[in-house]
C-alpha cells in the first residue's frame, strides 16, 4: 500500500497539519509489516444498562459491547488489506481468505482492538476504505454498518496536530441495499485522536451519541504504537 485511505480521502493541507507521530499511524502500512499498540482504556462501554441489550446485538459482530468498566488493558493492530464485498450491497467482508478478482484494486486498513475485560477478551473489528464520497469506517466482521467521516485536523490550540473524525453519515446494508440512516435517529461518532509529548503516548477518545438519547458508548485511553515487521 503506497498512500493509505487517510492520504486517498483528506486533503493533503489537512493532513501536513497532524503530529509527527500520528502520521505513521494514519500513514501506509507498508508490505509485509503491522502496526501495533498496547496501553489502557480508562473507560469502555456505558454505565446505562438498559442499552445493553441493544449493545449485545452488535457486539454478535465485533462493533460495540454491553459492558461498562474502568482501566481496561487493551492492544490495536493495523493491518493493509484488500477487501471484497460482502452479502450486502456495498458491505465489506472483513473475514479471512481470498478476495474475488473484481476488488483487487480496493485497499484497507483492518483494525482489530482487543478489550481485556475482567469477564475476558472481546475484539472489536473494523475497516478503513478510501471511497469515491470520502472515507469510510466499515463496523463489524461483515461491515454491514459503515460510516462516512469528515477528516479534520486541528492547526492551533491545545488539540494542534490532533486529528478529529466525524460521522456524516450512517448506513445499514439489508435487503441487498444500503439504507442510509435520517439525521434525526442517525447515532453519531467522534473519534479524536492526540499525541501527548509530555507522557509520550497517543490518546484515543471516541464517542457514540444519539439524537434525543445523548451518548450511547464511548471508550478513552492511551497506548504506545509503532509499525513493524510482520511476524504472523
Amino acid at each position: 500500500m503506497s498512500r493509505s485511505p487517510y492520504e486517498l480521502s483528506a486533503p493533503a493541507d489537512v493532513l501536513a497539519r497532524l503530529h509527527p507521530h500520528l502520521r505513521t499511524y494514519f500513514g501506509p502500512v507498508p508490505p509485509g509489516s503491522v502496526g501495533r499498540g498496547e496501553g489502557v482504556f480508562t473507560v469502555v462501554g456505558t454505565p446505562r444498562r438498559w442499552l445493553w441489550p441493544v449493545l449485545a446485538l452488535f457486539a454478535r459482530d465485533a462493533v460495540v459491547f454491553p459492558v461498562w468498566e474502568h482501566d481496561v488493558p487493551f492492544t490495536v493492530e493495523n493491518r493493509p488489506v484488500r477487501v471484497g464485498r460482502g452479502a450486502g450491497a456495498g458491505a465489506v467482508d472483513l473475514a479471512p481468505g481470498p478476495v474475488p478478482a473484481r476488488d483487487a484494486g480496493r485497499v484497507a486498513v483492518r483494525a482489530r482492538r482487543t478489550f481485556h475485560f475482567r469477564s475476558g477478551d472481546r475484539t472489536m473489528v473494523d475497516a478503513i476504505t478510501a471511497e469515491p464520497e470520502g472515507l469510510v469506517d466499515h463496523l463489524g466482521h461483515r461491515g454491514r454498518v459503515s460510516a462516512l467521516l469528515a477528516v479534520d485536523v486541528a492547526a492551533t490550540g491545545p488539540d494542534a496536530g490532533a486529528l478529529r473524525l466525524v460521522s456524516t453519515r450512517v448506513t445499514v446494508r439489508a435487503l441487498g441495499r444500503g439504507w442510509s440512516l435520517p439525521a434525526v435517529i442517525a447515532p453519531r461518532v467522534v473519534l479524536t485522536e492526540r499525541f501527548d509529548d509530555d507522557a509520550d503516548v497517543q490518546r484515543v477518545s471516541l464517542v457514540l451519541s444519539a439524537p434525543v438519547l445523548g451518548t450511547l458508548y464511548r471508550y478513552e485511553g492511551a497506548f504506545r504504537y509503532a509499525v513493524v515487521p510482520d511476524d504472523a
